[in-house]
């Protein structure tokens, strides 16, 4: 039997080299896109264990030539849409550029795939973003739950996961949507709230930092691990049939939380670090996210492995060994 093949947008991304790795395991060919940058060096660290088992392309959401092209040579049985500008402070900076990529960049995918091969199986990476302040009555964000973003990366996200079931249902194209809630990990950005406050701890006990400055303490968020995540997306295109799943833990915690554990981990009281910098706080807030993901469980079997504590000691370690050897 010929290997399936996969194509990941954005598979030098956190996400995608989970996912690649994980894919690789099951046997599949797997090929990724990269946005060109005039410093290719670090561009694709995430995937250097993995480096020679992947076929990399430059392609961009943005330029639907591109994603022509990358389609037509690879012939995927299964894309996964991961490439985004994914950062929702970022995307109060630069809100047009947000919108092209992760809103209209989906749309010059999927018109793509109508045109070369409609039968690949497409996952669309949705956000629980798009939820904004909306939440159920028991404190829960689900399948159902009204769409209200308040950045303009989930208004983005928004377009992405409407259109995706618009042209499901046009044109019986196999399109999933996976509503993902925050999910983190030792390749996560730093400029991602959990890994700041693992790597800016760590930097402190080993005297190397004496501050950490952060946005809103107060916001909680469902963290999840991204291992954990990846495997999701799979067992969604596994389906017989599409449909738009959200993927959580169901428990969510504060980002004093976060930093409670993480300085405790480490014997230091966060109170005497962590200051409040207004250049982080966003235009809107989003407060609470806390997601019910028992219709994934109940139809695929997924189930997380990584709890959020299991989840931050693995970043904490990955940052006193990272400085060790450096």
């Amino acid at each position: 039997m010929s290997k399936k093949i996969a194509l990941i947008t954005g598979i030098n991304g956190q996400d995608g080299s989970y996912l690649s790795e994980f894919l690789l395991k099951k046997g599949y060919e797997v090929h990724g896109t990269l946005k060109r940058n005039s410093v290719a060096e670090n561009q694709t660290a995430r995937l250097d264990n993995i480096f020679n088992q992947i076929k990399l392309h430059y392609a961009d959401l943005t330029d639907l030539s591109s994603l022509i092209s990358v389609i037509q040579q690879t012939n995927p049985d299964e894309i996964y849409n991961l490439a985004a500008q994914s950062h929702v402070r970022i995307s109060f900076d630069q809100p047009i550029y947000t919108a092209n990529v992760t809103g209209i960049g989906t749309l010059n995918l999927l018109e793509a795939v109508k045109l070369i091969k409609p039968s690949i199986k497409i996952y669309q990476a949705s956000s629980s973003e798009m939820f904004g302040n909306s939440i159920d009555e028991d404190g829960f964000q689900r399948e159902s739950t009204p769409l209200n973003p308040v950045s303009p990366y989930g208004c983005a996200k928004v377009f992405s996961y409407n259109i995706g079931r618009n042209y499901r249902n046009s044109y019986g194209m196999f399109i999933s949507n996976g509503i993902l809630f925050n999910h983190e990990s030792p390749r996560r950005g730093t400029n991602f709230v959990t890994n700041k406050v693992c790597k800016e701890a760590v930097k402190i006990k080993l005297g190397l930092s004496n501050e950490l400055k952060l946005g809103n303490l107060d916001a909680t968020r469902d963290w999840g691990h991204a291992k954990d995540y990846v495997e999701a997306m799979w067992m969604i295109l596994q389906q017989e049939k599409p449909d738009d799943y959200v993927c959580s833990t169901g428990i969510s915690h504060s980002v004093q939380d976060l930093c409670d554990y993480t300085f405790s981990k480490l014997g230091l009281d966060y109170k005497e670090y962590v200051k409040v910098d207004e250049k982080f706080l966003r235009p809107e807030e989003l407060h609470n996210l806390k997601g019910d993901s028992s219709k994934l469980k109940s139809v695929t079997g997924w189930s997380p492995e990584y709890t959020f504590e299991t989840m931050l000691d693995e970043m904490i370690e990955h940052w006193i060994n990272f400085y060790k050897k450096n």
